[in-house]
């Protein structure tokens, strides 16, 4: 376990929410949700006027509003928060190249070896949340330990304005009083299981066998395994090669007429051939996402020996992926398609051009 490597992870404080009351005097103090209030609408961001009441981001707006009367609906600007994220990532360039962004408002940073040869990353954190407060008018939290797991965890955990430090010789300690929640990658699904095997928090968690996690949660038990040991060797990339391609649509109301979810499975499909096209990219396999009207989602995935780029490719197993979907019984609410599965050419390399895109977990619920 390499302990002696120097990780922060940059989060922003309700960024959207945030980057509106910045622009916007009169929101400022005031419940602030960036989305559409329309029935069909989600909550993309809350500031934290509006968390107190329990807003927050991806609940359905119907819900939010019952929770906050007074809350106020601001449509996004997404070139604006994209803006911003590029002056925020100029920010972390003054200090090293090695930068993995997580998505527009967060991001891990290596500084093991920094630009301007500071000792201590908690320093460097502390120094990037001053220029962010001073130059951007935001705040954000830091968290900073020698792996990405508790870099991670830390960044939440004063959240928000926070800053914390997670030592090598402290670590354990710590993740053993964690609950499982706050565990990267844990989400109410896998927690409600991990609960009923009697894991409630690190301690427990590290008490499992590996073989027992691998058993009950396949490649992600071995993940379990280590986080519960304070063990990720993870690199901080500052490159990664796409590896998948896709779009979906919340639809206006549920639907479980068979001509109707065909129709809006073609659109869908119109679209993913468009941006394959646009970015160029080659994939194998096609899957189906769709979550019903009562949120209960699933995928299916099927795949080829010859890369799916044009609609006369994918529409045909788009729709053999659908035949396996009891629609008619459980109304459809959302549709998406995607392509993964990169295709690789003679040599084993691949043949996508490699380029940045916003990295996942490698495991959620």
């Amino acid at each position: 376990m390499n302990t002696k490597r120097k990780i922060i992870h940059i989060d922003m404080d309700a960024f959207y929410a945030s980057v509106e009351q910045r622009d916007n005097p009169e929101l400022r103090g005031k419940p602030v949700a960036v989305g559409h209030a329309e029935k069909r609408g989600v909550v993309a961001a809350a500031s934290y006027e509006a968390r107190k009441f329990g807003v927050r981001s991806a609940m359905p707006s119907q819900k939010a509003i019952k929770l906050c009367p007074q809350l106020i609906f601001i449509e996004g600007r997404m070139e604006v928060y994209k803006s911003v994220s590029r002056q925020i990532h100029e920010i972390f360039h003054d200090y090293t190249d090695l930068i993995e962004p997580i998505s527009l408002d967060e991001a891990f940073l290596d500084v093991t070896d920094n630009k301007k040869g500071i000792e201590l990353a908690v320093d460097i954190a502390r120094e990037i949340k001053q220029r962010i407060r001073e130059e951007l008018h935001l705040v954000a939290s830091a968290g900073v330990s020698y792996n990405k797991f508790l870099a991670k965890i830390a960044s939440d955990y004063r959240k928000p304005d926070g800053l914390c430090t997670i030592h090598p010789d402290q670590a354990q300690a710590f993740i053993d009083h964690l609950p499982i929640e706050s565990f990267w990658g844990v989400g109410p699904v896998t927690a409600k299981k991990l609960h009923l095997l009697g894991v409630y928090n690190g301690k427990t968690l590290r008490e499992c066998s590996r073989e027992m996690l691998v058993r009950q949660f396949g490649k992600a038990g071995n993940i379990y395994y280590e986080f519960a040991r304070g063990i990720d060797n993870r690199p901080v990339e500052s490159v990664r090669v796409r590896k998948s391609i896709g779009c979906e649509h919340t639809l206006e109301k549920d639907i479980s007429l068979k001509s109707s979810v065909i129709i809006e499975l073609y659109h869908v499909a119109c679209e993913l051939t468009e941006r394959l096209k646009a970015k160029d990219f080659n994939g194998t396999t096609l899957t189906l996402k769709i979550k019903f009207n009562d949120f209960v989602q699933i995928t299916r995935s099927l795949s080829t020996r010859k890369s799916l780029r044009t609609l006369d490719e994918i529409l045909p197993l788009a729709k053999t992926l659908l035949k396996e979907v009891d629609y008619e019984h459980h109304p459809v609410r959302l549709i998406g398609l995607s392509v993964s599965n990169p295709k690789e050419d003679t040599d084993g390399q691949h043949v996508n051009t490699p380029q940045w895109v916003q990295l996942e977990l490698p495991f959620s619920d």
